[in-house]
Formats: C-alpha cells, structure tokens, sequence
C-alpha cells in the first residue's frame, strides 16, 4: 500500500480526511486513510487527572457534539509540506447535516462544491451532482469522516488510544495509533472544541502536518431549501 500526498493546491481543497482524487492522491493515500479511521469513538480512555472523568468524560464529549441535527460554519485548510516554505491553504464554507452529510464549499484557491455523504463524494457539475470515482476508501471512509463532527460513538478506539483533557466548553482530543500501519502515518491526532468541533490537526510521521479550523460555527440554522435540494440529489 502506497501513502502519496496532494502536491497541488488543488489538494488542499477537500477535507484533509478525505481523498482528493482530483489532486492526485492514491486510492488509499494519507487523507483517504485518515478518513476510514477517524471517528471520535468515545468509550473510555481520560487523562488521569483527578475528577477529569467525573467532570466530562469521552461519553458526554460524544453525546455533545451528537446534538446539533444542523451545522453551518467556515473553514480554512493549511496543509505544511517540508518542500515548500508556505502552506497550501484553501477556504469556504460547509453544512453538516446529520441526517444527510456533508456539502464541503470551496472558494479559494479556486470555487468549487462537494458534497460527502456514506455513498461517496460528488462534486457539482453546473445544475447536477457528479459522483467522484469510487476507488480509494468507499462509502465506510466518508461515514467516519462524518462521524467524527457528528460524535458518532463507535470505531476509534480499536485504531487510537484516546485522552481527553479540559472541559465541555474547551476540549482536547488526543489520538495516538495504536497498529503499525496507523503507525507509519501519524504520529499524533488532535482534534479541539467546545460546543462543536473547532480544529482538527494531523501530524504525520514524514514530518508533514494539517490544520483544518472550522470557525463561526453554528447550530441555530435549520437547512436551507436550496442545501436541502443538494442533499436530495
């Protein structure tokens, strides 16, 4: 299996847990690995301070970020490769709706939509929805993907060792791998937030690194007919 990393900024567009087949990653490439892993699975590993677990533990940070049936916000993606001196950054916008997925809106360095749902990626095509090819992670990669805004309970623990420090209102999630493989791509996960989630950071073993920050995050907004018709697509 082959770990190949975007080179574009065409790369930085996606989330950075999702394979980018328009950058040229392979099928099974970092980002599209990260996908089929992460979910913040919340079953209980806490830093051993005292009353840490008593006060938030990994149930309630699960059952927190489960609320919200709706989320709109802003995004900015810094992907830090050695060989170059500047990050490859992209910017937009999102919708996170629980029942459907996800619409991932690209404005620089270029406009373009996605929408990410557990059947795969589409990208818009004028009026219609065009289905990415399917040949990196499947429908299982883009569920967890999701699953990790929408504090999905289930599947990380076996893959990462978790330790949650802080409280409802500021958290940290620390992921540590636990398999070889995992092993040989990240070195660490960390995902921040509060009521929602607010950045999500991969450190990888060759010595890259991503940064995605969602900001200006809210949960007031029920879906509009418009992203309604998209998810409907």
């Amino acid at each position: 299996m082959m770990f190949r990393h975007p080179r574009s900024p065409v790369g930085a567009g996606l989330p950075a847990m999702v394979v980018n087949d328009d950058a040229g990653a392979k099928p099974c490439g970092v980002l599209g690995f990260f996908a089929s892993r992460l979910a913040p699975a919340v079953l209980c590993v806490v830093l051993g301070i005292p009353g840490l677990a008593q006060a938030f533990d990994l149930q309630q940070l699960s059952d927190q970020l489960a609320k919200p049936d709706v989320i709109h916000g802003n995004f900015i993606q810094e992907k830090h490769l050695r060989a170059l001196p500047q990050p490859l950054t992209s910017k937009g916008t999102f919708v996170l709706a629980k029942k459907y997925g996800l619409l991932w809106l690209l404005k620089t360095p270029l406009q373009q939509d996605y929408r990410i749902t557990t059947q795969g990626i589409a990208r818009r095509d004028g009026n219609s929805w065009q289905m990415l090819p399917g040949k990196s992670a499947g429908a299982e990669q883009n569920r967890l993907f999701l699953a990790v805004l929408q504090g999905d309970s289930s599947g990380l623990q076996r893959d990462f060792e978790l330790s949650l420090s802080g409280d409802a209102q500021n958290w940290k999630l620390t992921l540590l791998p636990r398999s070889m493989l995992l092993k040989q791509v990240f070195n660490q996960i960390n995902i921040a937030g509060g009521e929602l989630v607010h950045s999500i950071e991969l450190l990888e073993t060759q010595g890259d690194s991503t940064l995605l920050r969602m900001q200006d995050s809210t949960s007031a907004q029920p879906l509009s007919d418009a992203e309604q018709h998209d998810f409907a697509q």
